[in-house]
């Protein structure tokens, strides 16, 4: 036994060791993500590139989750972790069966590139369903808790590698983002864009980052010296090894303009902290040690990091000393984690109009479903998702909630997205028949996504508007117009600026893509099993003409801290089927105190949100922003103390150069259903 191959060693020396007997060629080997095998070594082949986004994705079965910005809606921070620890437990299962047969191809790894947590700063770009939305508390909690539900708590071995991403500044624009160069000052890098990557870092543990595509103040993020070496490992200790994203190492010589070509753009990116390169850019690191670009110590501290984290993985360890290797195959979409599934869908819905009509009775005469998002797949998929033999569908779980003497008719009535039109086919005579009307429209994957990847999408990946598609306005204005009840059920993963039509129906309830269960979690909501709770993580704009260049990376008037405009929908709003009531609050500078009453009629949970206010910054201070929430379960009549401690950075403000410093003053703390403003909060002032 050489010392690499022993168990019982530090993983620093068996790393050591391993380095010391491979070659230049065999190491460079290593830093692209399909690395090749060194059979002399006893090393096999592996790919780095993994997905579960909300499931293991891309590698057949898995249970498929709500998309992250569904989770994003349940506001429940243990509940993603939950999701993450299944996730986890399906990875570590189909790596292990893999390995039994040998097979080493891509997306059955245990180094996962998730979590996306990038700020949804603006609602047209495509990719925002892949993050936590626009707040950077809620996304650091989210993302802290999706880190260590992957990564695992064993002392010694990695569950998985997470991966958080993109670093650091990247929300769009999709097209064009090869080359893009985002702009942000230090206090809006500090106030909003980095608090995150912070604390999957240093709280989580986050064993990898992932650089953006992108610039950021003219440094390509893959080979940023302020980022990678100054900000993640200088400041913050980070030890671990940064991958690019795929393809981004060759965009520093073909696009960014940095480098004259592949051997000058890679050892750009390794001197400056990038281990990894998705793609075969590093394929020219040899030219590159050759040509005197960089050292082979360079290369020997890139691969060190790489084989601490396969090391910390158990890799070249016997299956009897990993915990995880004994998970079972049958974990895979088992029915615990399909009810898992369920559970979250259904804490994600927002119920965001109702006039009563909500919850319907399943009695009803006769139901008409409808909308091209009724029986569609794909907009319970979301993307970077698995697949799997039982997906529900929203008219499926329809049907299946209603008794046998209810009669359900469906047609999609119109196309996803095209020009207006005044032909429905059977709808056209089918809707005037029904009780009540069931609309499905909104997004699909085929509408927003990322670059390239978007066959209906009308900015590479991004939206140019965030209204209906005229294909959809039209229709929904001729099934408000006949007189019936109309609930309109949204899917997508982005906010959608709603026509007249919208406001002439009865309920709007949004879906998210809500994953396998998603037809039962609507179906829940729609007739009462499940009182919703979900709360919007990003702002619903009134219209797209309000809204900044897509590519103006300054925070002035993005999000609920920065906008002045009064939205459609603010971040943090959902209704119930019942109603809560705020006792008396307690806030001082360390904690925050409130009791919340369910003073309605049925049982529910309420997501308890508290804001801050800065009342004598010395500088520009966002309006407000979430410093704490909880979600609660009550019965009618039940109440509970809520508490939250308050970190003195959450007191601090931000400086223009980028520096915290906490400033003597008076605070004054909301708490509630919602925002400073929403019916219900309460608040109370307090000094630091």
């Amino acid at each position: 036994m050489l010392p690499y191959q022993d168990p019982d060693l530090d993983v620093s020396a068996r790393v050591r060791d391993l380095v010391s007997r491979m070659t230049l060629e065999e190491k460079v080997s290593q830093m692209v993500n399909l690395s090749s095998p060194i059979e002399r070594l006893g090393i096999p082949p592996y790919d780095w590139w993994n997905e579960c986004l909300h499931g293991v994705g891309r590698a057949g079965k898995a249970t498929v989750f709500p998309q992250a910005i569904g989770m994003a809606a349940t506001f429940d921070e243990d509940l993603v972790h939950r999701v993450a620890t299944a996730i986890s437990d399906e990875a570590r299962a189909k790596y292990h069966e893999a390995v039994k047969k040998r097979f080493f191809n891509i997306y059955f790894g245990l180094t996962y590139w998730t979590p996306n947590i990038n700020i949804f700063r603006d609602p047209r770009w495509g990719r925002g369903q892949e993050t936590y939305g626009e707040d950077p508390h809620l996304t650091t909690r989210l993302g802290v808790a999706f880190v260590k539900g992957l990564q695992g708590d064993d002392p010694k071995y990695l569950k998985l590698v997470a991966t958080p991403k993109h670093f650091a500044v990247h929300s769009g624009p999709e097209e064009g983002r090869a080359a893009f160069d985002a702009k942000a000052s230090p206090k809006d890098l500090e106030e909003t864009y980095l608090p995150h990557f912070r604390a999957t870092i240093q709280e989580g543990g986050a064993a990898s980052i992932m650089g953006a595509y992108n610039r950021l103040n003219g440094e390509a993020c893959n080979a940023s010296p302020t980022l990678l070496q100054k900000t993640l490992r200088d400041e913050w200790g980070f030890d671990g090894y940064v991958v690019s994203d795929c393809g981004a190492i060759e965009n520093i010589a073909n696009h960014h303009g940095l480098a004259r070509d592949y051997a000058e753009a890679s050892a750009l990116a390794v001197k400056a902290g990038c281990d990894l390169c998705c793609g075969t850019a590093y394929r020219d690191l040899l030219a590159a040690v050759e040509r005197g670009l960089l050292s082979e110590g360079e290369i020997d501290r890139a691969v060190a990091r790489l084989f601490t984290a396969r090391f910390r993985l158990g890799m070249f360890d016997p299956d009897d000393r990993v915990p995880f290797a004994s998970i079972p195959p049958n974990v895979v979409d088992s029915p615990e984690h399909r009810a898992l599934a369920l559970h979250v869908a259904q804490e994600s819905i927002v119920l965001l109009q109702n006039n009563g009509t909500l919850p319907l009775s399943k009695d009803v005469d006769s139901i008409f479903v409808t909308g091209p998002n009724a029986a569609s797949l794909d907009v319970l998929w979301a993307n970077y998702n698995g697949y799997n033999g039982r997906m529900t569908t929203l008219l499926e779980g329809i049907v299946d909630a209603v008794g046998e003497g209810t009669r359900v008719m469906f047609y999609p009535g119109c196309q996803l997205a095209g020009p207006e039109t005044d032909r429905w086919g059977p709808a056209g005579w089918e809707a005037p028949q029904a009780d009540v009307i069931v609309a499905c429209m909104g997004l699909s994957p085929l509408m927003e996504g990322e670059e390239g990847d978007v066959a209906l999408s009308d900015g590479g990946g991004d939206k140019n508007s965030v209204e209906l598609p005229p294909s959809q306005q039209a229709y929904l204005a001729y099934l408000t117009g006949l007189g019936k009840k109309v609930v309109l059920v949204l899917t997508g993963g982005s906010p959608i600026a709603l026509p007249d039509a919208a406001a002439r129906c009865d309920a709007i309830v949004m879906a998210w893509y809500p994953g396998e269960e998603g037809g039962t979690a609507v179906a829940d909501v729609l007739f009462g099993d499940v009182s919703p709770a979900g709360r919007l993580p990003v702002t619903f704009p009134s219209l797209s003409q309000a809204l900044p260049p897509i590519g103006d990376y300054a925070m002035d008037g993005r999000t609920y801290r920065f906008q002045k405009e009064e939205p459609a929908f603010r971040f943090g709003f959902g209704l119930s089927y019942t109603t809560f009531a705020y006792g008396s609050l307690e806030a001082n500078a360390s904690r925050v105190r409130v009791a919340v009453t369910n003073t309605g009629g049925r049982a529910g949970s309420e997501v308890v949100q508290l804001y801050l206010r800065d009342l004598e910054a010395s500088t520009r201070v966002p309006r407000h922003s979430l410093a704490g929430f909880r979600r609660v379960y009550l019965q009618p009549g039940e109440m509970r103390e809520v508490e939250f401690e308050l970190r003195p950075e959450q007191l601090t403000v931000v400086l223009d150069d980028g520096s915290r410093v906490l400033e003597p003053g008076e605070f004054e703390a909301f708490v509630g259903g919602g925002q400073p403003g929403t019916p219900g909060v309460v608040s109370q002032r307090f000094e630091v």
